[in-house]
C-alpha cells in the first residue's frame, strides 16, 4: 500500500505526517513537518493565505525528509462550529442476508436530519445495528432479517469553516481527499479496545481548542469541541506576569507546572517584561499559580460536559488526555481531582521509522488521522469530499511566492 499523507492544523502548530504501515500492522514514519500555525484562531481559519503559508511550509519539510511527493492527504478539522447528535436509520432487507448495500441504505436513513443549509454532515458513525427486534450488533453482514435499524452519530459542522480549511489546503496545492474530525482522530492513536468497551472520555487538549469524545460498548456516542485550551494559559500568563506572549509561551513550556504546591519559591527566573522594566525575576511557584486557575476551569468544563451528557460516574475506564496541552506538569494530577475519575496522558503506540519525532501527547490527532486513512483505503470507501483547486490558482501563486525564496 502506498504511504499515506495527513495534515494536522491546529491553532498553534500546523503538522504533516507521511507513513505506511508495516506487515507487522506497526506504522512507520517516513517524515513529517511542523510549523507554527498562521491564520487560525480556536481552531477555525480565519486568513486562508496565511493558513495556506504553514500548511505549504509543514508539507514541504515532510517532502524533504521523507522523499515523498505530497499530492493529496487526510485532513483533520475541530473548532467550536461542530455539532454532534445521535440518530436512528431504518432499511428493509430484500436478500437471504444483510449486505453492505443494505447498511448504507440505514446510514443514509439516519442523516436525513433537519441540517441547516449553513451546516454539512461531516461524519455519519455506525454505534451499533438493531435487526429484527436484536440489538447489540456490532456488524450484522450476512446476518438473516428483515428490518435492519442503525444507530448512528453523525457529526455536523459550519460549511463557510470546512470550506475554509479545505480552501487553504488547496491553496498550498495539496488535494483534500477527507476531513476528519480531530477528536475521532486522536481517538484512534491513544485508546485500547478495552478503554473503547468499559467506557472512557477522550479530551484532546489543544492550544485554541479542548475537544471531548465520549465512547462507549467500543463506539462513539458523544463529542463537543469547548473553545478553549492551552493558549488561554499563555494569555493568563502574558498578562499576569507582564511579558510579551511568545515570552509568556516559552514560560509555560519551561518552567509550566499546574499545582503550586509541588514547585519550590527557590526556584529563581529571569523573564522579560513591558516598559521600563527591563527584565526581573519571579518564582516558579508565581508561574504556577497563574496556571492553576485556567488548568482547573479547563477540567470543570470538561466535568460540565460529562455531566450535560449523562455520562458521569458512568465511565470506568475514566480520562485519557493528549494534545500538547497534555503535557504540562501537574495536569493529570489536577484532572484526576476535580473529575474524580482515573486519568492518564495517552502517546502514540506502535511507531518506527521517524517515530521520536511524534512519540508524545502532542501528535495523538497526527498519527489518529494516518490510522483513519489506512482504514478509509482498506474499506474502500469513496470520499465524502474532492473539491478542486483550479479555481484557486491564483492564490496558490500567493503561497509560492511567499514560501518559496525568489
Amino acid at each position: 500500500m502506498s504511504p499515506i499523507a495527513v495534515l494536522d492544523i491546529g491553532t498553534t502548530k500546523t503538522c504533516a505526517l507521511v507513513g505506511e504501515v508495516t506487515e507487522a500492522g506497526t506504522w512507520r514514519i517516513l517524515g513529517n513537518g511542523v510549523v507554527p500555525s498562521r491564520g487560525l484562531r480556536k481552531g477555525m481559519v480565519t486568513d486562508v493565505k496565511e493558513a495556506a503559508v504553514a500548511i505549504a511550509g509543514a508539507v514541504q519539510q515532510a517532502e524533504r525528509v521523507s522523499g515523498v511527493p505530497i499530492e493529496a492527504a487526510y485532513v483533520g478539522i475541530a473548532g467550536a462550529h461542530i455539532q454532534a447528535t445521535n440518530s436512528r436509520g431504518i432499511a428493509a432487507i430484500h436478500s437471504r442476508g444483510v449486505t453492505q448495500e443494505d447498511i448504507d441504505r440505514a446510514l443514509e436513513s439516519a442523516q436525513a436530519l433537519a441540517v441547516p443549509l449553513n451546516r454539512e454532515i461531516l461524519h455519519v458513525i455506525p454505534r451499533g445495528f438493531i435487526l429484527d427486534g436484536q440489538d447489540g450488533i456490532k456488524d450484522p453482514r450476512g446476518m438473516v432479517g428483515f428490518r435492519l435499524e442503525v444507530e448512528a452519530h453523525v457529526v455536523t459542522g459550519a460549511s463557510a469553516s470546512i470550506q475554509n480549511v479545505t480552501r487553504a489546503v488547496e491553496a498550498a496545492g495539496i488535494r483534500v481527499i477527507d476531513l476528519i474530525l480531530e477528536p475521532l482522530a486522536a481517538s484512534e492513536a491513544v485508546l485500547t479496545t478495552a478503554e473503547r468497551e468499559m467506557g472512557v472520555v477522550l479530551v484532546d487538549l489543544g492550544g485554541g481548542t479542548t475537544d471531548i469524545a465520549i465512547l462507549t460498548e467500543g463506539s462513539i456516542s458523544h463529542t463537543v469541541i469547548l473553545p478553549t485550551g492551552g493558549i488561554h494559559i499563555t494569555n493568563d500568563l502574558a498578562v499576569g506576569l507582564r511579558t510579551p506572549f511568545e515570552v509568556a509561551e516559552e514560560i509555560k513550556l519551561k518552567y509550566g507546572h499546574v499545582d503550586p504546591d509541588q514547585v519550590f519559591d527557590v526556584d529563581l527566573i529571569d523573564v522579560a517584561a513591558f516598559g521600563e522594566e527591563g527584565r526581573r525575576l519571579i518564582t516558579r511557584r508565581q508561574i504556577a499559580e497563574i496556571i492553576h486557575p485556567r488548568a482547573a476551569e479547563i477540567c470543570q468544563l470538561i466535568l460540565t460536559e460529562i455531566q450535560r451528557a449523562g455520562y458521569d460516574r458512568l465511565l470506568p475506564a475514566g480520562v485519557v488526555l493528549c494534545g500538547g496541552t497534555a503535557e504540562l506538569p501537574g495536569l493529570k494530577w489536577l484532572a484526576r481531582q476535580i473529575l474524580d475519575m482515573p486519568v492518564r496522558v495517552g502517546v502514540p503506540r506502535d511507531l518506527e521509522g521517524f517515530a521520536d519525532r511524534v512519540s508524545s501527547a502532542a501528535f495523538a490527532a497526527s498519527i489518529g488521522l494516518l490510522q483513519w486513512g489506512w482504514q478509509h483505503q482498506q474499506n474502500d470507501t469513496p470520499p465524502k469530499r474532492r473539491r478542486k483547486a483550479g479555481a484557486l490558482s491564483g492564490l496558490m501563486g500567493w503561497v509560492r511566492g511567499a514560501i518559496l525564496p525568489g
